[in-house]
């Protein structure tokens, strides 16, 4: 066989990967686009949805909820983000399912076993976080950056200094600006929801223990604290509240991989190929 051969030989299932992987690239996009479309037609409800938190804030103070356009483009810019967020949002179960079916066929059964929960715990530890932020850290967060309209109101009142604005001060924002701040912090607590599904991966892969995480306990409430204050208010109630919501899923995720560990650890005394380690806890907490 010449060398040519060889080269037919190895490239040709290149070729066939790569014709599979545009196939399931083309499908990932026609959602998207027909998911797009959708989101567009519908995006005024999906806005009065998303700008509810901030209507029933300001119906407590008494006060009407509307937003403003700044700029001439504003509305349709705003309609576009919408489109893109409910759009991806939508098609994201056929792009995950396109993603699957391209990667499954160079797996294991048992592989596919051990990574398909986790794709399907993704989505739904997102939606868990999003929810969160919707329907209780949004309300506290508008209900903080809406009250310096009162405190500047009362100091303008009683400060007699004729060269500040008139008293009376009102939110007037923009629906752009709105957009964005909600959708950051529904963004944010999403992503930060991933942290169990994470970390158990990467505990299943065998990159890290439930040992070496115990051991860095402290270092994960600094670290989850300080992602507090960033995503949330710069009040100590919503910052707690958050770490209050990922620390537990921190201590879950210590569980599930010392459940991994323990049934590796069978598996591998079941069929003999089991090694003690030197440095295991002699009470059992330490698992290869």
């Amino acid at each position: 066989m010449s060398a040519n051969d060889h080269i037919d030989d190895s490239a040709a299932p290149l070729i066939e990967h790569l014709k599979e992987l545009r196939t399931r690239i083309l499908y990932a996009i026609s959602a998207f686009v027909a998911c797009f479309i959708i989101g567009y037609i519908l995006w005024k409800p999906i806005f009065a949805f998303l700008a509810r938190p901030m209507c029933v804030v300001l119906a407590e103070r008494g006060q009407e909820c509307q937003l403003i356009l700044v700029k001439m483009q504003e509305g349709f810019f705003v309609a576009i983000r919408i489109a893109m967020w409910g759009g991806f949002a939508l098609a994201f179960p056929i792009i995950a399912y396109q993603l699957w079916r391209f990667v499954a066929p160079g797996l294991y059964r048992s592989e596919k076993n051990a990574f398909l929960p986790f794709l399907v715990a993704s989505p739904v530890m997102f939606l868990i976080g999003a929810a969160f932020a919707y329907f209780i850290i949004l309300p506290f967060a508008f209900g903080f950056f809406l009250g310096f309209q009162d405190q500047f109101a009362s100091d303008l009142a009683g400060g007699g200094d004729l060269s500040a604005p008139p008293a009376g001060v009102v939110f007037q924002g923009s629906m752009e600006s709105y957009l964005s701040l909600t959708m950051t912090f529904v963004m944010a607590f999403g992503l930060c929801f991933q942290l169990p599904v994470l970390l158990t991966l990467m505990g299943r892969a065998g990159l890290i223990s439930s040992k070496g995480l115990k051991a860095m306990r402290k270092y994960a409430v600094v670290g989850i604290l300080a992602v507090a204050a960033v995503v949330t208010p710069p009040d100590m109630f919503s910052q707690i509240m958050l770490f209050g919501a990922i620390y537990p899923l921190y201590e879950i995720s210590i569980l599930l991989i010392a459940r991994f560990e323990r049934d590796r650890e069978a598996q591998a005394r079941a069929d003999g190929t089991w090694v003690e380690d030197e440095d295991d806890d002699p009470e059992g907490e330490d698992y290869k």
